[in-house]
């Protein structure tokens, strides 16, 4: 039975929400809509009213594909929803301050995606998952990442072949680097010498530049880079990279600007391949700690390459069970850490109780994120400021920036 409810906000998730607390996907606050009820959630079936925030879908699988929550909303209006996601988190946590404006940080789109191959009447197709579900949508491309991209489904179907074409489930994880694609194939298991041999072939006649195999090198034609700023990233295959170039570098100016100049001996936390390790070393010399040896490995190469950097030192460490102690922080006039998902919540304690006057965080989830500011400001920082940066176009996902500095030295 059909029925028309009034949208009156929009959930942390993209769906629209009704007055009774009814989820309808794709819908904005103010809308006059008609729709389904399917127990807490509901179809949309037509809209009576739209909002003036609405826009018209660009993608040919939207509402299909479940990669992309809110192209229908306006560019102007999702920045300040995501802003308002941040200022949700930090509320919850009793953190008085007001995020700055959202920063739009999807340039030429995004650099990396993660195909599914499966099995879909005796071929293997290449897409994106429906929205909360495992059936596969079979795409051409996804028109939100760079134009180097296009073709990743095609040379998804391609390298299935000689691994069953997706009668065992497959992921591709895609990544657009200055030398072309790098390739890193998930899901499958050891492979044989025949098997191997024949996707060496396939990737050299697709041009790739290099394949992997859970994260093992098949082939590289040659050191797979990709410029960040002044410098050249190595990533590791399958590594960490930012969504997209232009998130990286304004995650980069927010954290050089908070810096200053005048920082003498940095630790950069969590610090992947080391696009931000790299940045300030221009003028400060920098300890990077991370638990992934290859990505350690990649940003070495890297500070070897480059000229004009001050010392970059690297430590191999998992931060969560070791976190670095107080006496390790104290000599330190700043810290950053960009952590996973999961938030750096066992090194924020530490900072807290160490003496270091600046630290810097870089997150990807409001809520860790929240969590881990409390920690810090309960341990005598002040939260000076944070910037949500929204590199995830038409998705829930928020990147942030928070500078946090010390109202007092602490003493011991």
């Amino acid at each position: 039975m059909s029925e028309t409810v009034t949208i009156r906000d929009l959930g942390a998730r993209g769906d629209g929400i009704a007055e009774d607390g009814l989820l309808v996907p794709y819908t904005l606050p103010g809308e006059r809509v008609t729709i389904r009820r399917e127990g807490k959630r509901a179809e949309l079936l037509g809209i009576e009213q739209a909002s003036p925030d609405r826009v018209e879908p660009f993608c040919p699988y939207y509402m299909r594909c479940g990669g992309c929550r809110t192209q229908h909303l306006a560019p102007a209006a999702e920045l300040s929803w995501k802003r308002g996601l941040v200022a949700q988190a930090l509320s919850q946590a009793r953190l008085v301050v007001e995020p700055e404006a959202a920063i739009d940080a999807h340039g030429a789109g995004r650099r990396r995606i993660t195909l599914h191959v499966r099995e879909i009447d005796g071929q293997g197709e290449a897409g994106l998952m429906a929205a909360r579900s495992h059936a596969l949508v079979p795409i051409d491309h996804c028109p939100i990442t760079v134009p180097a991209l296009h073709p990743a489904p095609a040379v998804a179907r391609r390298l299935a072949a000689p691994l069953g074409h997706g009668r065992k489930p497959l992921d591709v994880a895609v990544t657009a680097t200055d030398q072309g694609l790098d390739i890193d194939l998930r899901g499958h298991g050891p492979v044989s010498g025949g098997v191997a041999s024949a996707l060496v072939r396939i990737a050299g006649e697709l041009g790739l530049a290099r394949l992997s195999l859970h994260g093992e090198r098949l082939m590289e034609a040659e050191p797979v880079s990709v410029t960040s700023g002044e410098s050249r990233l190595y990533p590791a295959p399958g590594g960490f990279l930012q969504a997209t170039a232009a998130g990286q570098q304004v995650l980069t100016d927010l954290t050089l600007a908070a810096l200053g100049r005048r920082p003498r001996r940095v630790a950069d936390l969590f610090s992947g391949c080391g696009p931000l390790a790299l940045a300030m070393a221009r003028n400060a010399a920098v300890h990077a700690v991370e638990a992934d040896a290859a990505a350690l490995a990649g940003l070495d190469r890297s500070a070897r390459a480059a000229t004009g950097l001050r010392q970059i030192t690297t430590e191999r460490r998992d931060l969560f069970r070791r976190p670095l102690l107080p006496t390790e922080l104290d000599g330190l006039d700043a810290v950053v850490f960009d952590p996973p998902r999961a938030g750096a919540e066992a090194q924020a304690r530490q900072i807290a109780a160490s003496r270091v006057p600046v630290a810097i965080g870089v997150a990807c989830d409001t809520g860790t994120f929240a969590r881990d500011a409390a920690t810090l400001t309960e341990g005598g920082f002040r939260l000076e400021s944070v910037t949500p940066v929204d590199q995830f176009r038409h998705s829930d996902h928020v990147e942030m920036v928070g500078v946090f500095r010390r109202e007092a030295p602490r003493r011991r």
